[in-house]
């Protein structure tokens, strides 16, 4: 598959876990989990050229894409990554709470999802 493919699996999956997540139907959600978490890893797989195609979903259109995204690419993209958690994170509800505990997992040193 594709940079691009890739991407659009990754935005796609989460979009749809969120969806799965708020009508309450954990199974969808967590095949959707694995299928997005299975594209970073393809990804990341092609080095920092993967994760700056994942990048590109700094400007997606849903506040969850754009927090996962920001979520996975923290250590590769710090300033741009922290800046979108930052901003979902000043709402409320569910996503900017993810957000937020990201941001709080970054400062403890305990973030681990794309390590070195």
């Amino acid at each position: 598959m594709t940079l691009e493919g890739l991407v659009r699996e990754f935005a796609e999956n989460v979009a749809a876990q969120t969806d799965a997540i708020w009508q309450g139907d954990a199974k969808t959600g967590n095949r959707c989990a694995r299928k997005y978490i299975s594209a970073f890893e393809q990804l990341r797989a092609h080095g920092d050229a993967g994760r700056e195609a994942l990048s590109v979903l700094f400007s997606h259109p849903r506040m969850d894409v754009r927090v996962m995204a920001a979520a996975y690419l923290l250590r590769y993209r710090t300033h741009e990554a922290r800046e979108v958690l930052m901003e979902a994170a000043r709402g409320e509800g569910f996503v900017p709470f993810k957000a937020g505990q990201t941001l709080k997992r970054w400062a403890e040193g305990t973030w681990a999802l794309d390590p070195e």
